[in-house]
């Protein structure tokens, strides 16, 4: 009896540490589970902040591009008008500005000769003198007047040059205005992608240490849960001990049961009893069973 009731109690205080264990690993699986949904939240918003992330890199890169591409076009532009510019200086090398005069000098001279001819009386030997000096003067004036329109040719298409210079340059600040739209778009964006990115950065760190504490927990809980098993194994082999040693009581007992009733039931007993119990009803008497 003293063992049972110490089997009885190991089996008490064991469940009750079962039950304490269950509890415990309950708490830490609900624990595990709080903070692992903190964890996926966490997770969760670093994927809609990439999502926002990378849209404003899209965003970045498109401005970044348009800004290249008016880049590209102000410089040629720029260089197209350069060029322009340097032909425009060769091209003002070549102007005489005192052409135009020397031309009318030329032309007079030439009427006060001829004017001469017709006028004055002269010898045969002034007359062709002079008529040489008509010659040379009339085809050094018109050597001079296709010089100065060569000349004029080339002053219009230097004004030419200049308007076209200035269009390329007025085009050339209208590109360079765009480049520095795009450049300040593709900054703002820039901004926000690097303010995006220290976000997720942090959320990164917060999603590490809630994994973290997450694994923590739901270690704890494993190893409350092994215990779990290990209780629930030593449970069972209580009771299972107890099982058997009542059944070998029972058995014992009933050993001994059948045991009392051969040695009460004995063949000469037997025979005993039949006599007697002949004689009683001859008799007319009651049988008992009671020897």
């Amino acid at each position: 009896m003293y063992l049972e009731r110490i089997k009885l109690e190991q089996l008490r205080n064991a469940e009750k540490k079962y039950q304490m264990l269950i509890q415990r690993r309950n708490e830490l699986n609900e624990l595990a589970r709080m903070v692992r949904e903190e964890r996926d939240l966490l997770v969760k918003r670093k994927r809609e902040l990439m999502d926002e992330m990378n849209k404003y890199k899209e965003l970045r890169n498109k401005a970044v591009e348009e800004m290249k591409k008016h880049k590209e076009l102000r410089n040629q532009l720029q260089k197209k008008a350069k060029e322009l510019i340097e032909e425009r200086r060769k091209g003002k090398k070549v102007i005489i500005k005192s052409l135009p005069l020397r031309v009318e000098e030329v032309k007079a001279d030439l009427q006060m000769l001829e004017y001469k001819q017709e006028t004055t009386p002269l010898t045969k030997e002034e007359e062709d003198k002079i008529i040489e000096e008509i010659r040379k003067k009339r085809e050094e004036y018109e050597r001079l007047k296709r010089e100065l329109e060569k000349q004029k040719q080339i002053e219009v298409e230097l004004s030419e040059k200049e308007k076209t210079i200035d269009e390329l340059f007025k085009k050339a600040n209208e590109e360079h205005e765009k480049v520095l739209k795009y450049y300040q778009e593709s900054q703002k964006y820039h901004e926000k992608f690097v303010q995006l990115f220290n976000e997720v950065a942090a959320l990164i760190n917060e999603i590490r240490k809630k994994h973290e504490e997450y694994m923590k927990i739901k270690g704890e809980a494993d190893a409350v849960h092994k215990k779990v098993v290990e209780m629930r194994s030593k449970i069972i082999s209580i009771r299972e001990e107890n099982r058997r040693k009542r059944e070998e009581a029972r058995k014992m007992i009933e050993e001994q049961n059948i045991k009392a009733l051969r040695e009460l039931y004995s063949e000469e007993k037997i025979e005993k009893f039949t006599e007697e119990a002949l004689k009683a009803l001859k008799r007319g008497g009651k049988i008992s069973l009671i020897g």
